[in-house]
């Protein structure tokens, strides 16, 4: 059973698989489902975030299944598998024996172990042969899939793709695109199972639609909404102009600038400390490296701090200089970067880029101002005045 990606939970929008095992001789009516969790497990959401997240087989009755599908309006798929009477009670044995409550829990991967990806491993070790999975010209990066789930929700996929690091930018071969429910729908219904040199035969028997969802729905799904990260990245580098212009002009003699500055800065040390976090300590697949951590880092927050601090003011204009300077270097090598980053992440980049070079400026501006003060005083003393 493959169920379509719905707007719900973040989870709900790459889809989902289950075995359904069913036999009327016997009165077998068993839905296996590799994506059971418990969100009330204490800390879930630091285990979630460091990738230490257990998911379970749980097993449900058709019904029920279905009934939490046509209650979120979306299409559910059957594909009847064309398995032996030996090898379907191989896989109602291995599931069974899978879903016991010593064996059916294990560590969650959400690119290479998953709710997709499990059912298709039981499949292939019970089949008594090859499964040839038919070949796919497309080149997709693992990217370009999440791309495809989250697309109609723009701020979501500006996240992950600040999140997930280059690794997800490497081609995902036939095999590895089936992490996605839908890609290993497709690659059952062409698949061979090939015994011998002269007998091979289909995997699936067909494809039947059980649910075709609500329209409304689908509807739902794919409108994107306007105010998106790039609008938002352009709203923020214009209010940043203008807060420089200002600061030019009055060479920090308003405080406002510092306000801004603990604002943008503490906002982007915040997101920081999450990548820091994933790079660092987290065991998810695809997050280190990652280059946003150029922009997006955790010394933007400590450097928010500092701000208030009048004995750092030293270490805030090596910060601002420090900054500034990768910065630059970030935004003119970025076509050289190996990592697909969201087009927002330059406006981004260059507010800050633009805070620090002001600051620097200013800084170096007064410097200088109060030397000619200091001089003239002098000069002044000498005088006799």
């Amino acid at each position: 059973m493959t169920g379509e990606a719905w707007p719900g939970a973040v989870y709900a929008l790459f889809g989902h698989t289950a075995l359904w095992v069913h036999d009327d001789t016997t009165g077998v009516d068993a839905m296996f489902n590799y994506g059971f969790f418990d969100p009330t497990q204490p800390h879930f959401i630091y285990h979630f975030i460091k990738g230490e997240t257990d998911y379970i087989l749980g097993v449900t009755s058709y019904e029920d299944f279905i009934s939490e599908y046509r209650w979120k309006g979306v299409k559910v798929y059957e594909q009847e598998l064309n398995l032996s009477k030996e090898e379907m009670q191989n896989l109602w044995q291995a599931l069974y024996i899978n879903s016991l409550p010593q064996n059916r829990k294990y560590r969650y991967n959400y690119l290479y172990d998953n709710c997709a990806t499990r059912p298709r491993d039981m499949v292939e070790k019970c089949v008594q042969g090859k499964i040839i999975y038919p070949q796919d010209d497309k080149e997709q990066t693992f990217r370009d899939l999440i791309h495809e789930c989250v697309h109609p929700y723009p701020w979501l996929e500006f996240g992950i793709d600040l999140l997930v690091g280059s690794e997800a930018d490497r081609t995902a071969t036939v095999r590895e695109k089936m992490f996605l429910p839908m890609y290993l729908m497709n690659a059952f219904k062409d698949a061979k199972v090939v015994k011998n040199d002269t007998l091979s035969y289909p995997l699936v028997k067909n494809t039947l639609l059980i649910l075709a969802g609500n329209t409304a729905v689908s509807q739902q799904t794919n409108e994107r909404s306007l105010f998106t990260p790039f609008t938002a990245a352009l709203v923020l580098l214009f209010i940043t102009m203008i807060v420089s212009v200002i600061q030019i002009a009055t060479l920090n003699k308003n405080t406002f600038s510092k306000f801004y500055d603990t604002f943008l800065f503490g906002i982007i040390g915040i997101g920081g400390i999450i990548v820091f976090f994933l790079l660092f300590f987290s065991e998810h697949p695809a997050t280190n490296p990652n280059w946003n951590f150029v922009w997006l880092n955790i010394f933007a927050f400590i450097a928010a701090i500092l701000f208030w601090i009048r004995s750092a003011k030293k270490i805030v204009y090596i910060y601002h200089f420090i900054n500034f300077v990768v910065l630059t270097a970030f935004l003119v090598l970025w076509w050289l970067i190996p990592q697909q980053l969201p087009s927002a992440t330059i406006l981004f980049s260059m507010s800050l880029w633009l805070r620090s070079g002001t600051n620097v400026l200013v800084s170096k501006k007064r410097q200088l101002k109060n030397k000619q003060y200091a001089s003239f005083k002098y000069m002044k003393a000498g005088w006799g005045e």
